[in-house]
C-alpha cells in the first residue's frame, strides 16, 4: 500500500488526465463514421454479387454510401478528428478558388493521436482498394462496375488530396513540396559523398 501511494505521488491528477485525453478518441461517433461509410461502400461492391444479383440496387447503394462517406469526412471527421477543412470559393467575380485551412495549435495539441491515426488510415487505405477495383474491372472486362468504381476513386482520391494539400499548408503547392525535399535529399547525398573522400 505504501508503494502505491509513492506511486500515485510522482504523477499529478492533470498530468494523468492530460494523458488520458490525449491517447484517447475524443469523437467516438465522427471516428465511427468516417470508417463506416467507405468500409461498407467496399464491402457492399465486393459483396454484391453474394448478397443481391440486383445489379441497379447494388449501384445505387454503393453510390449512396461514397456520398455519405464523401461528405462525413470533407464536412465532419476532417474538422473534429485533425482539424483541418477544405472547401471550393467562388468569388464575386466568378473565379473559383480552393482554400485549405489547418486548425491553429496556439501550442496546445488539440487532436488525439489516436483519432489521427483513424483519419489517416481510413484516408489513405481505402482509396488503395478503389484502385484494384479499378484495374480488376478492367482486366475482367466487367465494364458495367466501371462508373461505379471511377465514382469511388474520384470521391475518395479528392479527400485524400484535399486533406494532403491541408496537412502541407495550403499555399505551398504539393510539387514544389516534393521538389525541395528531393533537391534536400540529393544534397544530404552529395555532402556525405564529400566527407567519404
Amino acid at each position: 500500500m505504501h508503494r502505491q501511494e509513492s506511486q500515485d505521488s510522482l504523477f499529478s491528477e492533470e498530468d494523468y488526465n492530460f494523458r488520458l485525453k490525449k491517447s484517447n478518441i475524443r469523437h467516438p461517433l465522427a471516428s465511427f463514421f468516417h470508417l463506416f461509410f467507405r468500409t461498407s461502400a467496399i464491402l457492399v461492391y465486393v459483396l454484391c454479387d453474394v448478397l443481391s444479383g440486383r445489379f441497379i440496387a447494388c449501384m445505387v447503394t454503393i453510390i449512396l454510401l461514397l456520398s455519405c462517406d464523401f461528405w462525413t469526412v470533407k464536412n465532419v471527421s476532417g474538422r473534429l478528428l485533425v482539424g483541418l477543412r477544405w472547401w471550393n470559393q467562388v468569388d464575386e467575380d466568378g473565379r473559383s478558388r480552393w482554400v485549405f485551412e489547418s486548425r491553429k495549435s496556439d501550442g496546445v495539441n488539440k487532436t488525439s493521436s489516436a483519432e489521427s491515426q483513424v483519419f489517416w488510415l481510413g484516408l489513405t487505405v481505402c482509396p488503395i482498394f478503389w484502385v484494384i477495383f479499378f484495374f480488376s474491372t478492367i482486366f475482367s472486362f466487367n465494364i458495367k462496375w466501371l462508373a461505379v468504381v471511377i465514382m469511388g476513386l474520384v470521391l475518395q482520391w479528392a479527400n485524400l488530396y484535399g486533406y494532403v494539400r491541408c496537412k502541407v499548408g495550403g499555399k505551398s503547392s504539393l510539387r514544389k513540396m516534393a521538389k525541395t525535399y528531393i533537391s534536400g535529399q540529393i544534397f544530404k547525398q552529395a555532402m556525405k559523398e564529400t566527407e567519404k573522400t
